[in-house]
């Protein structure tokens, strides 16, 4: 089929009936200023948002802030708002028109525009995602400037703290500050940055501003021009800056909401008063998971995560860690199984369709092995425990650290202690006692209880024998026979 339309208010009425959006840009008043118009936000939040309102009614409408690029802003007001999200790995693509966005903004271009969307009384919620580098903090003398008027507010800190002050100074009513970055604890921690940055400017916290936590979950590949392709046949139109994503979708959001909320229950949002739990599942059930297929793969040569699950015993070797060490560690919330959820989690990473390359799930890992896994092994030690498989998935990323795959190929250790993981390595044995030993020596990474815990090293060493031996390959088929 031929597509000879360009997305906008004028081609909405004439897409298929399923892809229609399900609010009209300029029919629901703005009631959220969003910093962050990246892809993920496109396909989680905006979507909930707008099938809310759909069910519920409420100005809920979002003015969307490109914090860097002003590329997003211009594509989406020249398809009056519109975007689709191309949902890939079912039995057949499937694309939606979002209509949500009431508003655009630039916060490069436009810093004070964004402090008067902030400052007005019918904006209720700031939402974000924009990553965790963009909530530090820069030197003092830098954040006092921009947070005095001396410079104009530059940061997301700046952005936030004085957008509170233009709020007060209104008199605009209680404000809901909700962080939907993929950090743990995103509540309070954003809480602490923008106490910390009103503190510089010599103010306080207001007392009606909520910063509750959430839990987001959805997996957001590149779009690529197949997609963009694929986008069009599907919609009946063309959209110059669609968004890809999975099936699968969840919001946990903590509910404290001072001026209200949308009904987001109703587009299948998860409204608790503590994320915690469902923090601590994702961490240990799904994204150890992740660094356990990305390190094992890396080794024996595979490119992609869903490459890794199609190992011979892969799969098994999972489900065991799961059902054994997981389960045994963690307390989900009412109504789940870690088992369960755990084989929504490797249904999803089979799909090929989202691309996800083991090189890139292994970055980081000094920075995030200790909230995916150390946790379950800390856990599994204080029960007195053996730490089988997560001995085996520690002992896989030790093995990547050396830098080379079981063929000999190299292997990039993208890492910030890729320099400390180095120098520690180069001075011992290249043995499986020798490498243990030096990692676990690192204390950025190892609690002492862990890197003392003999238990632990007799587990991680003879994994680290078996990798060293016959492969990951080999291994993996073996230990989940």
């Amino acid at each position: 089929m031929a597509v000879t339309y360009r997305l906008g208010l004028a081609a909405a009425a004439g897409l298929p009936a399923a892809a229609r959006p399900l609010v009209r840009p300029g029919e629901v008043r703005p009631g959220i200023v969003h910093l962050g118009l990246g892809a993920f936000h496109r396909a989680h939040q905006a979507v909930y948002t707008e099938a809310a309102v759909a069910a519920s009614g409420g100005n809920w409408g979002i003015v969307g802030i490109a914090p860097r690029s002003r590329e997003i802003v211009d594509r989406l007001r020249e398809q009056d708002r519109l975007y689709s999200v191309l949902t890939v790995g079912g039995e057949a693509d499937e694309a939606r028109a979002v209509g949500i966005l009431s508003g655009l903004g630039h916060a490069a271009g436009d810093p004070y525009g964004v402090l008067a969307a902030i400052a007005d009384p019918a904006i209720r919620i700031v939402s974000l995602t924009v990553t965790e580098k963009a909530y530090r903090l820069a030197g003092d003398d830098q954040v006092r400037a921009q947070l005095t008027g001396a410079a104009p507010p530059a940061s997301v800190p700046a952005l936030l703290a004085r957008g509170l002050l233009a709020r007060r100074a209104a008199g605009a009513g209680p404000l809901t500050v909700l962080c939907c970055d993929n950090l743990q604890n995103n509540g309070p921690r954003i809480r602490a940055v923008v106490a910390r940055a009103l503190e510089l400017a010599g103010a306080e916290l207001p007392d009606d501003v909520a910063f509750p936590a959430t839990m987001v979950d959805r997996i957001v590949p590149a779009t690529t021009a197949d997609h963009r392709r694929r986008a069009a046949l599907a919609l009946g139109a063309e959209d110059a800056v669609p968004v890809v994503a999975e099936p699968f979708t969840q919001w946990v959001i903590e509910d404290r909401f001072p001026g209200g909320r949308p009904d987001w229950a109703a587009a299948g949002a998860i409204l608790t008063s503590d994320v915690t739990p469902w923090e601590t599942l994702k961490l240990r059930a799904l994204n150890a998971v992740h660094s356990a297929l990305a390190y094992l793969g890396a080794l024996a040569g595979q490119e992609l995560i869903a490459d890794s699950l199609d190992m011979p015993g892969m799969g098994e070797v999972l489900r065991r860690f799961l059902a054994e060490e997981v389960a045994r560690t963690v307390t989900p919330p009412a109504g789940v199984t870690v088992t369960g959820y755990g084989a929504t989690v490797l249904t999803r990473f089979a799909n090929r369709e989202l691309g996800h390359r083991n090189l890139q799930v292994a970055m980081d890992g000094s920075q995030k092995l200790p909230h995916r896994l150390l946790g379950t092994i800390q856990d599994l030690r204080d029960r007195g425990d053996d730490p089988c498989w997560a001995g085996l998935f520690l002992a896989a990323w030790m093995r990547f650290a050396r830098g080379y795959a079981d063929s000999g190929a190299p292997l990039r250790l993208d890492d910030p202690l890729a320099g400390r993981i180095r120098e520690a390595l180069a001075a011992v044995p290249d043995t499986p006692n020798g490498v243990t030993s030096a990692l676990f020596g690192l204390g950025e990474v190892f609690p002492p209880a862990l890197a003392g815990d003999d238990v632990l090293r007799r587990e991680v060493v003879r994994w680290y024998a078996e990798l060293d031996r016959h492969g990951a390959a080999a291994t993996i088929r073996e230990a989940g026979r």
